[in-house]
């Protein structure tokens, strides 16, 4: 039995690649800065809870990754936890830096330290790319040019992965995931106010939705799909960077259109666009080709724009029904 450590097993990727290996065969371990405060209410949701293992890891503390390693002697490693908001990044830049840069670092130098064969995935990410022009898509050798404090601290950890593979022969390799949603995203993202939003209104709400920029557009496919792609990375016999995208981007406008739509809602009577939720500096235009995915790993994305926003709306209706 092959035995996994995911490090952020709480949040949404976590949650559902949880699930994934469970259902081929896995001991999963998961870690959480405190294991015995936090909900896991993902693992919940999806009824795993009590199959997966959870310990408690800081991991800008050296020592805590350490024993964290030592105690669940996994054969793979996915490295998803750190500061997940890039909006976030912009009122505390030293933190994501902390969590994402040095977490990275502490893990790579913890698996060097044990000397154990152990395969690592770390979470790369699209911010690291910044502005792709658009009709272009970002591939595997596009220079980052970051534009928030989040992507500076992705593309950071994402050189220290590439560093330890060549210099110390690591089986570690970076997936640079384009935007993924799904039921399990935390309210405080864009995708999930909106749906949120939009199925209260639909529910007799008056409220107005918020909202910045409306004509920034993204590569959106769905997360079950992703953790999929990231499992496919550690069986290769080499370890190489991935993109993972859909290739296809939409506008924030176009999201926020067709989750209204699918509500019999016009999104004009219901949205108002706030300067103040502009960031200090935004991504136009972010798109993927996952050429090499599909040709290295056999994926592809299967959930396409429409289908994802079905999904959300469907789920965040029955949270809806489901309150008393």
């Amino acid at each position: 039995m092959k035995k996994a450590l995911i490090c952020g097993v709480s949040g949404q990727d976590g949650a559902y690649l949880a699930q994934l290996l469970l259902g081929k065969g896995y001991r999963v371990w998961g870690t959480s800065r405190d294991a015995q405060m936090s909900s896991f209410s993902n693992l919940e949701r999806l009824g795993i809870r009590q199959q997966v293992q959870v310990l408690s890891m800081a991991q800008s503390d050296f020592r805590s990754v350490l024993n964290t390693l030592s105690r669940s002697e996994p054969d793979e490693i996915y490295f998803l936890s750190g500061q997940s908001s890039v909006g976030l990044s912009f009122d505390q830049p030293a933190e994501s830096i902390e969590s994402i840069a040095f977490g990275t670092l502490n893990l790579l130098e913890a698996v060097r330290f044990l000397g154990r064969p152990v395969r690592i995935y770390h979470a790369s990410s699209s911010e690291c790319f910044g502005d792709v022009l658009p009709g272009e898509r970002a591939n595997e050798m596009t220079p980052f040019r970051p534009r928030s404090p989040y992507g500076v601290a992705k593309a950071s950890a994402h050189w220290l992965i590439a560093n330890y593979r060549e210099a110390y022969g690591l089986y570690c390799c970076n997936g640079i995931l384009f935007n993924h949603e799904s039921p399990l995203r935390p309210a405080r993202f864009v995708t999930r106010k909106i749906v949120a939003a939009a199925c209260r209104i639909a529910a007799g709400s008056h409220e107005k939705l918020s909202l910045g920029r409306l004509d920034i557009a993204r590569d959106w496919g769905w997360s079950p799909d992703f953790v999929d792609a990231m499992w496919r990375m550690l069986q290769q016999e080499q370890p190489e960077d991935y993109v993972i995208a859909t290739g296809e981007p939409h506008t924030l406008e176009s999201f926020v259109a067709s989750a209204f739509d699918q509500l019999g809602l016009d999104w004009h009577d219901h949205v108002d666009i706030d300067p103040s939720l502009f960031r200090p500096s935004e991504i136009a235009h972010s798109a993927g080709d996952p050429a090499k995915a599909l040709n290295g790993l056999g994926w592809r994305a299967t959930v396409a724009f429409p289908e994802l926003i079905g999904n959300l709306v469907r789920a965040e209706q029955d949270i809806l029904a489901a309150k008393p």
